[in-house]
């Protein structure tokens, strides 16, 4: 699972859209699908991390896990 996969399912948890992520946070438009091949930068993924309530740490654990299954 990629970056953006894992924080798609968080928000989806918390009825959040990825497109309101970006604009309550100020990121460019689309920047989080980036993070499914890409890895983001440390401050936009605790901006993101902090926004859903979680660690950035959570995050990268959660897209890890899925990975190896």
């Amino acid at each position: 699972m990629s970056v953006y996969t894992a924080i798609k399912g968080i928000a989806n948890e918390r009825k959040i859209s990825v497109y309101k992520i970006e604009r309550d946070l100020q990121l460019t438009n689309g920047v989080i699908s980036h993070w499914d091949k890409s890895m983001p930068r440390a401050d936009s993924l605790q901006s993101v991390a902090d926004y859903l309530g979680v660690t950035s740490s959570f995050i990268l654990n959660k897209a890890r896990q899925k990975e190896g299954k």
